[in-house]
């Protein structure tokens, strides 16, 4: 089965005199294959649908870095946020097409007793980490060959790996990609995780242009750096950010996507923002607002092409599962209605 299909009933409550996005939006039926799934597509896009939402529920990637588990519960989290929200004419839903999740639960069973202390097991947690890029990969490219643009929720960061290979493929030149990030994930091509995605895009071809919003100088380690500056890849950390206005900085992002002239993924790991659970939890980090506001400004180009929000994991918030499934459903909702605003402010 390419893509496991969602439940409603389960995840959303009806409201007598009132429309919920549950009971709106377009969810694609089960697939089972290829052929399938590119006459689903094709269908949807004649139907108007324009934006593809696909989940990856995995943790695989965040272990085989030698992090914590926990991801594999943010696509449901964010699901069930966005599913209860108000249907109405303020929110341009018939852009979105529900595609469902990449099937992950045998990967993660396989994964679930593997100690990544152990070196034979850390290289079986990579082994299924690129077992996992092979089916997001194959999701992803029918998706963006219809003329699909993608919100991808996982799961750990390792997943920007498939989403530049597969739009670079599609789109037969190498792409960008803006990360709102404190981690470069540069890190060495030993075997694929969620530190590396952006290493082995680059070290593939595929990916030609990249720029770190929020980088922490003290979280990425001297050969990520060196590797960064080599590749002629840029960056501005997060101590920058704290000196500079939100809005100057925005403007500077347009201008460097713009300036790229390519196809380019919009990358945002929760852990850059403050108090929002995640292998990697930050009480440093920036607002949701600040996300938001570069989501729907980047959307708002032309060339941008995906939005991925990487690494949220509700079980690890400091009070529990049930405060971190609530955090993680708004702030993931709400970022998927920034991407669906700045696409609708696009210019012809």
């Amino acid at each position: 089965m390419l893509l496991q299909p969602v439940d409603y009933q389960a995840l959303f409550s009806p409201r007598v005199g009132e429309k919920r996005l549950g009971e709106v939006l377009v969810q694609l039926p089960s697939v089972t294959d290829q052929q399938i799934y590119q006459t689903e597509l094709a269908q949807a896009w004649q139907q108007g649908r324009r934006i593809i939402l696909i989940g990856v529920p995995e943790s695989i990637g965040p272990r085989a870095n030698l992090g914590r588990g926990g991801a594999e519960d943010g696509w449901l989290a964010a699901l069930k946020g966005l599913l209860n929200l108000q249907a109405n004419d303020l929110i341009a839903s018939d852009l979105l097409l529900l595609a469902g999740a990449v099937p992950t639960a045998d990967l993660q069973r396989h994964s679930s007793d593997l100690d990544p202390n152990d070196s034979q097991q850390l290289e079986q947690l990579r082994d299924l980490c690129a077992q996992l890029d092979e089916r997001v990969s194959a999701v992803l490219k029918p998706a963006f060959a219809q003329g699909f643009e993608v919100i991808l929720i996982g799961g750990g960061h390792n997943n920007a790996y498939p989403l530049l290979n597969s739009l670079a493929e599609v789109s037969e030149q190498a792409v960008g990609a803006i990360n709102l990030d404190p981690h470069a994930d540069f890190r060495a091509c030993e075997g694929r995780h969620s530190g590396n995605g952006f290493s082995y895009a680059y070290q593939h071809g595929a990916l030609a242009h990249y720029h770190v919003v929020g980088l922490h100088p003290a979280k990425n380690n001297a050969r990520s750096i060196e590797r960064l500056r080599q590749a002629g890849f840029s960056w501005v950390t997060l101590q920058q950010l704290w000196q500079q206005p939100w809005a100057e900085q925005l403007l500077e992002l347009e201008q460097i996507s713009r300036r790229w002239d390519c196809p380019f993924g919009i990358e945002l790991d929760v852990d850059a923002l403050y108090g929002v659970p995640a292998s990697a939890m930050n009480f440093i980090g920036l607002s949701v607002s600040h996300a938001a506001t570069l989501v729907s400004c980047l959307a708002a180009q032309q060339k941008a092409r995906y939005l991925h929000l990487a690494e949220a994991a509700p079980s690890l918030h400091p009070h529990g599962r049930s405060s971190g499934d609530l955090v993680t459903a708004q702030v993931l909702s709400e970022l998927v209605l920034a991407y669906l605003q700045g696409y609708c402010l696009r210019t012809p």
